[in-house]
């Protein structure tokens, strides 16, 4: 990549990704409502709470709740932007985007209600479970081509799907975790918006709401941008099947009850890990 694109795709993926996300946010819940046979909200409805949220009083319970939503937004944006930069290591930026979601769940464990804490202590479990695998699954990424920059993924020239499709599996069930899909909607129900107890998301409300729900359409474009790379060669191919693959998201989604924690640990560790570890060791056996 030039040096000038490497200075200007951060800034436009930082001013544009909100407005993807959102959309992808709405279609989300009109997706949704049709699925379970409701006419749903408006595509845009996602910016309308935004702005609504927003413009409330800006109330927390304490200030180092509101610090830690800022680390969580800022890790976020940074781990984007250093994405779509191109010249960066894809493990430090699968490491960024870990501490960003660590914030969320400090930021919950900052207050005393017991709701939040154990929505906190949940997102902790979450972030174990599919850390990991996304860890591993650079380094299986990096098996194949030689390195963990990003622009030389791209620059590889040949899809990695199919070297890495046990791993591509395995990142797809880390992020549905990621996402907060059913059946890994463990640390607050994604589609309870009417419920007032809502774990992790307990003590947030107004403005430092507003700022989760925005760092969630910065992450829904770097899920996006993250599965992708697996067929960068044309990107807009791996853009598609990333698309498709948030829509096979949507329908396990309607199509599956939240599990406990516990089976969570046991299912994606064991099941996600392995396949990743397998795909690693298929590739250093090529190498061999």
């Amino acid at each position: 990549m030039s040096g000038i694109w490497t200075i200007l795709a951060p800034v436009i993926a930082f001013l544009v990704a909100p407005f993807i996300g959102g959309l992808l946010r709405g279609i989300d819940r009109k997706l949704t409502a049709r699925m379970q046979g409701r006419i749903g909200p408006p595509i845009v409805q996602p910016f309308y709470d935004f702005l609504k949220l927003f413009s409330k009083e800006r109330i927390v319970v304490n200030k180092a709740q509101l610090i830690w939503v800022m680390g969580y937004l800022i890790l976020v944006i940074a781990a984007l932007c250093l994405l779509v930069a191109g010249n960066q290591d894809l493990l430090m930026i699968m490491l960024v985007l870990g501490f960003g979601a660590a914030c969320l769940a400090l930021g919950s464990l900052s207050v005393r209600s017991p709701y939040a804490q154990f929505g906190g202590m949940r997102e902790i479990l979450q972030i174990l479970a599919y850390e990991p695998i996304l860890l591993l699954s650079t380094v299986a990424i990096f098996a194949v081509v030689g390195t963990f920059r990003v622009n030389g993924i791209i620059e590889y020239g040949r899809p990695l799907l199919p070297h890495l499709p046990l791993a591509f599996i395995a990142v797809l069930l880390a992020l549905t975790i990621k996402m907060r899909k059913s059946p890994f909607d463990i640390s607050a129900s994604e589609h309870a918006h009417q419920e007032i107890v809502r774990g992790v998301y307990t003590e947030y409300s107004g403005f430092s709401l507003a700022l989760i729900e925005l760092t969630h359409w910065y992450e829904l474009v770097f899920i996006v941008g993250f599965i992708a790379l697996f067929w960068a060669h044309p990107l807009w191919v791996g853009v598609l099947i990333a698309l498709a693959c948030w829509f096979v998201e949507l329908i396990v989604d309607n199509m599956t009850a939240r599990l406990t924690w516990a089976l969570m640990l046991r299912v994606c560790l064991p099941v996600g890990m392995g396949l990743v570890l397998v795909n690693i060791a298929g590739g250093l056996v090529r190498l061999w």
